[in-house]
């Protein structure tokens, strides 16, 4: 029989590797080292009664501090719950609740929110299972130094592929956040096949700028590094000078995440005058080597990811510019996902490689009869089976009897805008046509083009009754974000409200 995919199994594979696993700004580990610091921290877990099954949420930024402590708690079979750095303190005692957390491994403060201010006094009541908060691990390390090896590696040596490795939360934009449960086997085989379609093999050095705590960074960064024994690189710098150091002092060779989360590097002063020809592939294009960058990135396919989905589920391997007829493309499925389109264009998945489900909640909560996900996301497929992303299913604006998408909106708004602005678009309540198209123009610098202007020139691009109606301009500073990150969209219509 094969042997099983797990975490403490890839890491071992690596054990006396001196190849850097993580570069996060001066932090560095190796294999080697992550695998004994691991080590250590995991006989320290199991003297405090953890093991498998245990639920330990992990409070870090990007670094050293969350690898260890994720490899720990996954070599003793204990199940990973990230907690997202931006939690305000009601977020965090909730997922405390709904993750029935035991134990919490928590960094102190970071960019200026202090985490044992906001966990002070979490009760009984607001967290049940909790049984402790550890902030130091010094505590820890004196535990575990009367924990024999050998428990250790016959904790590893029961650690199954079926195990659930980690539960991972939604970021909440629609609706509260929701724990997707994750094994062993999925994760990191959806990752394995996600490696071999973009070819990250062990002399890569990947550029990520996706939080840990989010299924892009924990599963098709961190868990996509160990399994191809790659070298990944990140940083938490708030000064884009100091990213662009790291940048061409490291090297990096592929490049994966946000490409708004970039968006400051490019603006630098310094950025035209930087060496990053290393980094040739991947979908952060605007700091690629300018060899490497598309004249027209709507000709190179696009990736869609979920945390249902344990990452990246639409995508594909080729990274050259399509024909003009595949202007948009997201690829295709994953290996491993059966896919299904409803009449109302909304993408269903299933497989191996999806969620067990939402943690706590019932199985009706998290797929239909048929086992499968409805993903919310309006998609579309051409005659050649590749995919085009339409939209969100609650986002779609219904004007007048017809159905328009922000999203194509907004890709028109960005093309006339030309860089000033950055475009949200919305349905706001109409007692005539149900609801009325607007634009929230998010500045980046002064905008002289008045609404009417702006408007005559949409036309050229869009039908009448997708113009928006109303615009509200503000600066980049003012607009309205969860703790998550994501756009606070009742905010956002309550912008329109004077």
């Amino acid at each position: 029989m094969p042997a099983e995919l797990t975490v403490p199994a890839e890491l071992r594979r690596h054990a006396h590797s001196e190849r850097p696993l993580l570069i996060c700004d001066s932090e560095r580990v190796s294999y080697a080292e992550a695998y004994d610091a691991s080590a250590a921290l995991a006989r320290e877990l199991l003297a405090t009664g953890a093991g498998k099954g245990t639920h330990i949420g992990l409070l870090y930024p990007n670094g050293v501090a969350f690898v260890v402590a994720m490899l720990a708690a996954a070599r003793i079979g204990a199940v990973v719950v990230p907690f997202s750095t931006f939690g305000t303190a009601a977020e965090l005692r909730a997922q405390l609740a709904d993750a029935d957390i035991e134990i919490l491994l928590s960094a102190r403060r970071y960019r200026g929110n202090d985490y044992v201010e906001r966990l002070a006094g979490v009760s009984d009541v607001e967290a049940p299972c909790l049984r402790r908060v550890w902030f130091d691990t010094d505590e820890l390390i004196r535990l575990g130094e009367g924990v024999d090896p050998e428990l250790l590696a016959a904790c590893e040596d029961d650690v199954d592929g079926c195990d659930v490795l980690a539960i991972i939360y939604t970021s909440g934009s629609t609706g509260p956040p929701k724990g997707a449960v994750h094994t062993h086997e999925s994760l990191l085989g959806h990752q394995r096949n996600l490696n071999e379609i973009r070819g990250l093999t062990p002399g890569d050095r990947l550029f990520c700028n996706s939080p840990f705590f989010w299924i892009g960074g924990f599963g098709f960064a961190l868990l996509a590094t160990l399994l191809a024994g790659s070298t990944l690189i990140c940083s938490n710098a708030v000064e884009p000078a100091e990213t662009l150091d790291l940048l061409e002092a490291e090297q990096p060779t592929v490049t994966n995440g946000f490409v708004a989360g970039i968006a400051a590097l490019t603006r630098h002063p310094s950025f035209g005058s930087r060496d990053l020809s290393s980094m040739r592939r991947g979908n952060l294009y605007p700091i690629m080597a300018p060899d490497a960058r598309p004249a027209d990135p709507d000709l190179r396919h696009n990736m869609l990811g979920m945390t249902e989905a344990g990452s990246v589920v639409l995508l594909s391997g080729d990274d050259t510019d399509q024909p003009e007829s595949r202007r948009g493309s997201y690829g295709k499925p994953a290996p491993g996902f059966e896919t299904m389109v409803l009449g109302s264009g909304e993408l269903c998945i299933r497989g191996p490689y999806l969620m067990q489900g939402y943690y706590g909640r019932s199985r009706e909560e998290s797929f239909d009869a048929d086992g499968w996900f409805h993903t919310g996301d309006l998609v579309r497929v051409d005659d050649d089976g590749f995919y085009y992303f339409v939209g969100r299913a609650g986002a779609m604006i219904k004007t007048a009897g017809a159905n328009v998408t922000p999203a194509e909106v907004e890709k028109a708004l960005d093309s006339v805008l030309d860089g000033a602005a950055t475009a949200h678009v919305l349905g706001l309540p109409d007692p005539e046509r149900g609801q009325i198209v607007a634009a929230v123009l998010v500045l980046d610098r002064p905008l002289d083009i008045a609404d009417d202007l702006l408007r005559s020139r949409l036309r050229e691009l869009l039908s009448a009754y997708k113009i928006p109606r109303r615009f509200v301009r503000i600066p980049r500073a003012q607009l309205p974000v969860m703790s998550s990150g994501k756009i606070d969209m009742p905010a956002l219509a309550r912008l329109f409200d004077d």
